[in-house]
Order: C-alpha cells, then structure tokens, then sequence
C-alpha cells in the first residue's frame, strides 16, 4: 500500500529547514496533497509538538498516506483526511499553519484558486501558507530545467505547469493572504510563503 516518491527523499531535508523557521511550536498543521505520505511521517516526527493533518484528493494517496501512518506514523500524526481544494467545504475548519508542496503546478489554475480561498478561510491570523516547488518569476532567468518541466507537465495535461508566482501571489492577496518571502531551495525550486492577514 505503500508509495514511495524519489523526490520527497531529496527534498525533505532542505524543506524541513525552512518548516523549522516556520511553523509554530503548538497547534496544527494542515497538509494539502501530503501525495504518498512520506513527507507527513518525516516532518510529524520532527514536530513532536504540533499536530499533523495529511489530506488527498487521490484515494490511492490516501491509503498510501494511512499505510506510512500505520508503519512509521508518531502519535501527532493523523489519519488522512479527503480534501479536494477546489471544493468546498473543507474537512477541516482551522489550523495554525498550511503545508502544500508540489501541487500548483500538476493539478488546474483552480486547484491554487481554491487553495488560497480555503487558506483564507481556515488559517489562523498571521499564519502560514507555505508552499514548495517550481515557479517562474518576473525579472529572474528562468532554469532550463524548469521550462523542460513545464513543457513535460502540459504535455501530460494542458491545465498543468509551472505557474508565474506573481499570478499566484496576486490570487493569494485577493483572498487576504499577503506575501511574506521566496527561499531559493535545491533543484530550482522555491519555497513561497503567504500569511494570513491580522498576525
């Protein structure tokens, strides 16, 4: 039942450092796309403290989740729940702090639509939507890698690709989320956190 994804064993390390200057010491994280579960074990078990939610919209997903969970799971983390995020509602009505990585760009424009509403509507005042992966971004050269990447994802389905962060920046500002900072992380992609106004 167990999925295993390559990439979430190189990028756990140097996105875990960046959840470490984030994330707040108590409360609960919701995971949007937690994919085959890896990432939901790893961080939960760093985070003894805070309580971890992995959600899916895949059911495949989600019994790879719910087996990692059995296996290796800490007490903290919790059974995957079903979240399509362009529906509502949601399974989960508040959380101190969002996790979304690699979803954006390999789901349709309204999967960030709903994202950043469903973030406006359950994050706590000041916390953080963070987001991991590849985007373009105005005034810098874009890696050949990241074109490759695009081209590959919209020859897989015409609604995929990596997506210019001002437009998602500009999504996340209509629904009261502002821009807090862009890391540059390993392979070209970035980290992009958003908070929710009133922190």
């Amino acid at each position: 039942m167990r999925r295993h994804a390559p990439s979430a064993e190189r990028n756990r390390e140097p996105i875990l450092a960046i959840l470490r200057e984030l994330l707040p010491s108590r409360g609960t994280v919701l995971e949007v796309a937690s994919g085959t579960g890896q990432h939901a074990v790893f961080f939960s078990r760093a985070f003894p403290g805070l309580v971890w939610q992995p959600t899916d919209a895949d059911p495949t997903a989600l019994e790879s989740i719910e087996a990692w969970r059995r296996e290796e799971g800490p007490p903290n983390l919790r059974s995957p729940l079903v979240l399509d995020v362009s529906t509502t509602p949601w399974p989960v009505e508040s959380a101190d702090a969002m996790v979304c990585i690699n979803m954006i760009h390999i789901s349709p424009w309204e999967a960030c639509q709903g994202l950043m509403r469903g973030a406006a509507r359950v994050l706590s005042p000041g916390g953080p939507l963070i987001l991991y992966g590849a985007y373009f971004i105005e005034g810098r050269p874009t890696a050949p890698s990241n074109l490759a990447f695009d081209a590959s994802l919209r020859e897989r389905n015409p609604a995929w690709g990596v997506r210019e962060l001002g437009a998602v920046t500009a999504e996340a500002r209509a629904n009261g989320l502002e821009l807090d900072r862009v890391v540059d992380m390993p392979s070209n992609n970035f980290t992009v956190v958003f908070r929710q106004r009133g922190g």
